[in-house]
């Protein structure tokens, strides 16, 4: 479980520093939904920062111990939490973790959650906070299960159920969103808006209350997302400048501050985050 760990290939293995990771066969359902199951096998302990990134993150808790989550609301235990696209410094610790973990799209997360991004209110939650006894339930029945394809099965069903009662995002948002997304972060919001036959005035409104960030802060998140990949994957920060549209190195190391709290070496040199 780690620097963005989570996809829907279908494999399961044990990686190289003792997790073992389960995908599902055939990928998930729904558009916007990615999962994965975890489990520490070497009892390593997870020490994660939480970065972020353009992306919800949901992890479900299947072990007998808790995660504790360090924040700027101090230590709490949770059983499931949510991060938020933006979530602040923020740390998880576990001991003989084994969970369920979901990266969701603003798009699906608006829809299954059962809120908007922005009521996360860019924290990590309790997901039992959010769904009451039916995170209880469902919890209960992935521990119960047998085998990691009849877990991600499980959760699979769970959220088409949902999503099938669910509210939808404004198409004008949803491909405001996945032009962003698109084009990593590199748009104009004056474009965006025209893209849409909106003024911009209304983009933001409408951008901001369903997605949870202004669209000039979507973009930024998500070109700060396809640096921090290259950083953790050994690029140089010039070059990650260059290849990723900043202005200059100096324009990328003020970004990874903002949204990290780190230098661009510092993260380079063994961040990490929950999905």
């Amino acid at each position: 479980m780690g620097s963005y760990a989570v996809g829907s290939a279908p494999v399961h293995r044990d990686t190289e520093d003792g997790w073992e990771v389960a995908r599902p066969l055939g990928g998930t359902s729904l558009d916007g939904v990615r999962m994965a199951g975890f489990r520490d096998r070497v009892d390593a302990g997870l020490d994660m920062r939480v970065l972020p990134q353009p992306a919800v993150i949901v992890v479900i808790g299947l072990g007998e111990e808790p995660f504790t989550v360090e924040g700027t609301a101090g230590r709490r235990p949770f059983r499931s939490l949510v991060a938020a696209l933006s979530p602040g410094p923020t740390r998880i610790l576990g001991e003989r973790v084994e969970c369920l973990e979901m990266g969701l799209s603003p798009a699906a997360a608006h829809a299954l959650l059962g809120v908007s991004p922005r009521e996360l209110d860019g924290s990590v939650t309790s997901l039992e906070d959010l769904w009451g006894r039916h995170e209880r339930r469902l919890r209960e029945r992935l521990t119960d299960a047998s085998t990691w394809q009849e877990r991600l099965t499980l959760m699979d069903e769970f959220l088409t159920r949902r999503a099938a009662r669910a509210p939808s995002t404004t198409p004008e948002v949803a491909a405001a969103w996945d032009h962003i997304v698109a084009r990593r972060g590199r748009v104009r919001v004056d474009d965006l808006a025209a893209s849409c036959g909106w003024s911009r005035k209304r983009l933001w409104s409408r951008f901001t209350a369903q997605i949870g960030l202004t669209p000039k802060r979507a973009a930024m998140l998500v070109r700060f997302d396809h640096a921090a990949r290259a950083l953790c994957a050994g690029e140089n920060a010039a070059g990650v400048a260059l290849a990723c549209g900043y202005v200059d190195q100096a324009h990328l190391h003020r970004d990874v501050l903002a949204f990290a709290g780190c230098t661009p070496g510092a993260l380079a040199g063994g961040a990490t985050s929950a999905g």
